[in-house]
């Protein structure tokens, strides 16, 4: 028997006996992959206002405005703005968990929002405007309602935290001309939040930023 079949013959032999190691390998579950992106939805009066605080976020890939927690299919912006729908304008939040964490985005948006205003955000009332974290699981309402128990016990204001934590029911775009308002019509936008105190009442809740 000559060398190059000695070699082929070993070379045989070695495949026979590593193709039940392989297949064993092989059979074994793989872990489940970590979703790519997540999406939250929080509620903090005027939407527009709420995608330009969490465009500039790290990890935030992307903010839309809409509607959710009303009783109305596919409502309009005149239907949810007479109060009647039951839903509040919303911003969906699509971020990369890998960058920015769920309890970044809370932090967040207490610090955009009055809490303690009732059915209302600074100058807009009526429910469709009320402050609101909207869970889509149990993880999430789990820090939500932390965040905000956290909040209660070391606020930096006085009077009681009326936010809404709610499950999340369907998302409802809203109309193409609201989605990127502020970068659109930033004249019109910033009349408007000025003459809203948006930005005057958040500076005396939580005082200036960086603070």
């Amino acid at each position: 028997m000559n060398a190059r079949r000695v070699l082929q013959m070993l070379w045989l032999a070695a495949l026979t006996l590593g193709a039940p190691a392989l297949s064993a390998a092989q059979a074994q579950p793989k872990p489940a992959a970590k979703p790519a992106t997540a999406k939250v939805i929080f509620a903090g009066g005027c939407f527009w206002c709420m995608e330009e605080a969490y465009d500039p976020v790290p990890g935030v890939i992307a903010t839309v405005s809409g509607y959710m927690g009303g009783k109305t299919k596919n409502p309009t912006y005149e239907q949810v703005s007479t109060g009647h729908t039951g839903h509040a304008e919303v911003v969906q939040v699509e971020y990369d968990p890998a960058k920015v964490s769920y309890q970044k985005l809370l932090e967040v948006f207490w610090r955009n929002v009055d809490p303690t205003q009732k059915d209302g955000q600074f100058c807009d009332h009526g429910s469709q405007y009320r402050s609101a974290v909207f869970y889509h699981d149990e993880e999430q309402k789990r820090l939500a309602e932390a965040s905000k128990a956290a909040l209660q016990k070391n606020k930096p204001f006085k009077g009681e935290i009326v936010t809404e934590i709610a499950k999340a029911a369907e998302f409802y775009p809203a109309e193409g001309y609201h989605q990127d308002f502020y970068q659109k019509n930033p004249v019109r936008y910033k009349f408007y939040k000025s003459g809203c105190g948006r930005e005057a009442r958040l500076t005396q809740l939580w005082g200036k930023a960086g603070n």
